[in-house]
């Protein structure tokens, strides 16, 4: 029997542009780990959390890795007490799937240690609860791609149903990441409440493109596709000079680029990695006039997904 498993769970980027709250995709490298440990004792406990500068709470039910660890062993009907260690590696707030990497590694390496067996769609259902701390809403655009790897259309919550999207030629993405914090529930107070329908029908019939350029590997499709008429003029002034930053990766050869998430993250996805660096310096070229301090990343698709290391 296991006492002890840590998960490690891939950084994302979720909306697409198009696909707002319903697509993702994985990056490599970047993630976060979570170990979850038995104890002879009772109840579940928060003990360590690194990489964040004590900005996160360890109360069980504030934190995003607390609730996925609850619902995992209620599903299995475990009793005693488990001790949880949250390992950050990603920015809190930066549009890159932070919350969604804590809460998915956080019910793997639950999963794990007490042989669950659950599956996907299982430990997405218990992932949600910790996403629903960080931003008081139900989706699972971060969530699913950090889980499953790869690009993912979340078609439905109520029940989960994930649809993976596998494009048959590789892609790269480019992102800048400004150093400043945008809190996913504040976000999604500046979406309108209604939309007019004519924007519905240019998102759908985008969001339908995507899918399509993706599978098929159309390239020129996924470019015309990578369009927001609802998020994006929304959010858009959050990110200093983000109109000049997007132009900079377009003009650099980027297929699209948007908002990573509820940013300020800025995504461009590129046909290939020498196009993908070349975009990552453009934009951080265009945003460095803010004299807000950014890193750039360069990242292939991550297509394995959150995985168990111990």
């Amino acid at each position: 029997m296991k006492t002890e498993a840590t998960a490690f769970a891939p950084a994302s980027v979720s909306n697409v542009a198009c696909g707002f709250d319903i697509m993702g995709f994985a990056l490599e490298g970047a993630g976060d780990r979570v170990t979850v440990r038995r104890t002879s004792g009772g109840g579940i406990r928060i003990t360590i959390i690194t990489g964040c500068e004590g900005t996160l709470p360890k109360d069980v039910a504030s934190n995003t890795a607390g609730p996925p660890v609850q619902e995992v062993a209620r599903r299995c009907g475990y009793k005693h007490g488990l001790e949880i260690e949250v390992h950050k590696a990603l920015p809190i707030g930066s549009g890159i799937g932070s919350s969604a990497a804590s809460a998915v590694a956080a019910a793997v390496a639950t999963n794990a240690v007490l042989d669950a067996g659950l599956s996907r769609t299982e430990l997405l259902e218990c992932a949600i609860e910790g996403e629903k701390v960080a931003s008081a809403a139900i989706h699972a655009d971060n969530l699913a791609p950090s889980l499953w790897g790869g690009f993912t259309l979340v078609r439905g919550i109520h029940p989960v149903d994930v649809v993976p999207i596998v494009c048959p030629r590789p892609l790269w993405c480019a992102l800048i990441l400004p150093s400043i914090l945008i809190e996913t529930k504040e976000s999604r107070k500046l979406l309108p409440c209604t939309v007019a329908l004519a924007d519905v029908i240019v998102q759908t019939g985008n969001a339908a493109g995507l899918v399509a350029g993706l599978m098929s590997g159309d390239f020129g499709l996924i470019g015309r596709s990578l369009h927001d008429r609802i998020a994006e003029p929304a959010r858009m002034h959050m990110i200093p000079r983000y109109l000049a930053t997007k132009e900079a990766a377009l003009s650099s050869g980027a297929l699209g680029c948007n908002i990573s998430g509820s940013g300020p993250a800025v995504f461009a996805l590129c046909a290939s990695a020498e196009i993908a660096h070349r975009v990552a310096g453009s934009m951080g070229e265009a945003f460095r006039p803010t004299g807000i301090r950014h890193t750039t990343l360069v990242s292939c698709i991550n297509t394995s997904g959150a995985r168990v290391l111990a």
